[in-house]
Parts: structure tokens; C-alpha cells; sequence
């Protein structure tokens, strides 16, 4: 039994002033979701040591929560190399992009009033559809200058609109920086967002103006899924951040088991850390363990993991300054990983056919 005490409980300590680094550090000698914390900064850190791909699963409203300068850090500092979001937070990312503003609101508001007024409510945060409005018909202009004889991947379009946002952005977002410094971002659900509203809506107002109107703009999702493989059987190894679950946790996790299309079988994520406050129990993949995940080969047997269940808004933050205070010479050394579809078998061509 001796080899089981071979790490004593450390008592957290006040009094000190502490910066994030030495507070994670305090909090991994204790017990429950504070190690657990601590733990996902010491994965993390080990991932940028290592060779592999970092890809960063970003779910729930963490954009209106003011998670996103945290985001554009991680883009900027490349503690991850491909973002798999979902198309709301990517909305939302353009919308303060453009300047416009989240307010700080209550859970007590009278929803029948906001409503009224067109105020839109994300738990205790708010947004004045106006601003919406003038965030979505700059998606709904960019659409009529897409190319309309291929159809786009979600890396293609995302990386399209960080372009068109950097002459005209009121500060550096996710997608600005993301096509600053050639970080894919995929969102395999765009439909179920803003931009698919303001896309959809671009086609419907075309349809008005004759015979003569402009083919509609095609995604090619099966192409998501092709460059994400990719990118996984060709990374020397590949790590997984996920903060929430839903499309974007299975979408990262598909893409070590894709491997097969490329006639290659992967070992499966070599580390994996997820924040979330869900539970496996009632079977969605947001509480998924890691554990069940490997049933599945998506986690790699002996991968070091972790599942931090602590509220995002909360976890995220103090993870990420820690390690820029922790590993900041780790994350100057790191080298980002080479990322390139390059003779990708099934990518579609720009001349309409596949290679």
C-alpha cells in the first residue's frame, strides 16, 4: 500500500499574492475539479512540447461570455492548430469584430419586454438585434462575392471572412487572426447559425431579381470531413481541447477514426482535456468520457487525459493564463506543425472536378 501515498494533499494556502500560474500550481496540490484544473494546464503544456497537432473543439456561448480574446490568444500564441467551432460563436466573433458590443444583463429579465424591444438574451448577457442586423448583412454581402463555380469547404469560407473583416475590423477576432496565421476553422454545423441565415437570406433576396440571378453559394461539408481526416493521418500525432461538446467534440473526435479512408488505421488522440459540466449518464456526447471514447479507438489507449467539470467561463480563462505565464518559454520554442492538403485524395478542384 506504500506505493499509493507517494503524493501528499498540499492545504491551499491564502495570504500571498499569487499570480495564475502559482494559483493553478496551489490548486493541483489539492483535490477534485481545482487538480483537475491544474492538471488540463500541465496537459496542455505537454502537448506544446510535443509533435502533434492541437485541435480545439469551441461549443456553447463562450463568444457573447467574453471568451474571445482568449480564443484570439490561443490563435495568435498557436497553443492550437486547428479550430472546430460552432457557427454561432463564429457569428458572434464577427459581430465584435465589427465593433458591436455584448452587454451584461440579467437571468431576471422580463424576456416578454426584451422581447418587445428586440433584445436578445444569452442567459445574463445581452445584444440589440440592430446590431445583429448590420453583422449579418455584412455575411449576407460577402456571400454575393463568393466564387460560385465550387462549391466551399467551411476552412475555405471562415478563412474568406477573416479577410474581408481585416480591412474594416475594430480589433483582431478569431477569424482575423485565424487567417492572419493560417489556422483552419471549421464549423460543420454552419446552417444551425447566423451564418446560415444570412447566406440563406442572400439567396432568397437573389431569387427576386429575374432569370438572370447568380447560382447559389454550394458548401462541401464532405470536405470538412476529408481535410480533417487529413490532417489527422499525416500529423506525427494529434492532442484535443474540447470546452463544451456537441458538433464540434465529435467532429475533432471522427477525425482520428477517419484515418480508414486513407486506407490508414490511427492510434487515436494522443492527449485529450474537455471542460465541461455534462454527464455521461444520460448519453450525449457532451459528458462523454474519454474512457468510452476509446471504445470507439477516437482516444488512443494510453493517452493522457483529463475532464475538467468546471463552467468554461470559469476554467478556460485561468487555464490559459497560467500557461502563459507558466510555459511561456515552451510556447515561444514551439514550432507550429506544417498543415497541407497538397494531393489530398477526393478535394475538389476550383474547375469542378475532384483530384
Amino acid at each position: 500500500m506504500d506505493d499509493l501515498f507517494h503524493s501528499r494533499v498540499r492545504p491551499f494556502s491564502v495570504g500571498s499574492p499569487m499570480t495564475a500560474a502559482q494559483l493553478l500550481d496551489a490548486m493541483g496540490g489539492t483535490a477534485f475539479q481545482a487538480r483537475n484544473v491544474a492538471q488540463a494546464a500541465r496537459i496542455w503544456s505537454r502537448m506544446l512540447e510535443d509533435d502533434v497537432v492541437i485541435m480545439f473543439g469551441l461549443a456553447g456561448a463562450l463568444v457573447p461570455a467574453g471568451m474571445r480574446r482568449v480564443i484570439v490568444y490561443l490563435i495568435e500564441n498557436r497553443l492550437i492548430d486547428v479550430l472546430v467551432s460552432t457557427g454561432a460563436n463564429l457569428f458572434h466573433d464577427v459581430y465584435e469584430t465589427l465593433g458591436k458590443f455584448h452587454f451584461q444583463g440579467s437571468p431576471e429579465s422580463d424576456d416578454h419586454e426584451l422581447g418587445r424591444r428586440r433584445i436578445n438574451r444569452f442567459y445574463d448577457v445581452l445584444a440589440p438585434e440592430s446590431d445583429f442586423s448590420a453583422a449579418e448583412e455584412f455575411i449576407t454581402q460577402l456571400s454575393y462575392t463568393l466564387d460560385r463555380t465550387h462549391p466551399y469547404t467551411t476552412r475555405e469560407y471562415f478563412r474568406t471572412v477573416g479577410e474581408a473583416l481585416m480591412p474594416v475590423a475594430e480589433e483582431e477576432g478569431i477569424l482575423t487572426a485565424a487567417a492572419r496565421h493560417g489556422v483552419p476553422v471549421y464549423s460543420p454545423a454552419l446552417g444551425d447559425s447566423v451564418h446560415g441565415l444570412a447566406i440563406a437570406f442572400g439567396r432568397a433576396r437573389s431569387d427576386t431579381a429575374g432569370p438572370q440571378q447568380a447560382p447559389p453559394v454550394l458548401f462541401d461539408v464532405i470536405g470538412d470531413v476529408l481535410e480533417t481526416a487529413h490532417i489527422a493521418a499525416t500529423a506525427p500525432a494529434t492532442a484535443v481541447i474540447y470546452v463544451g461538446g456537441g458538433t464540434p467534440k465529435n467532429f475533432i473526435q471522427q477525425a482520428e477514426v477517419g484515418g480508414y479512408i486513407f486506407q490508414r488505421e490511427l492510434p487515436g488522440h494522443k492527449y485529450a482535456v474537455q471542460i465541461t459540466m455534462d454527464q455521461p449518464q444520460w448519453g450525449g456526447l457532451s459528458g462523454c468520457t474519454f474512457e468510452e471514447a476509446q471504445s470507439w479507438r477516437k482516444i488512443a489507449p494510453d493517452a493522457t487525459t483529463v475532464t475538467v467539470n468546471v463552467e468554461a467561463t470559469v476554467a478556460l480563462p485561468l487555464i490559459v493564463s497560467a500557461l502563459a505565464e507558466g510555459s511561456a518559454d515552451v510556447i515561444k520554442k514551439r514550432r507550429s506543425p506544417a498543415i497541407s492538403f497538397d494531393g489530398m485524395p477526393g478535394a475538389w478542384r476550383r474547375d469542378g472536378g475532384s483530384s
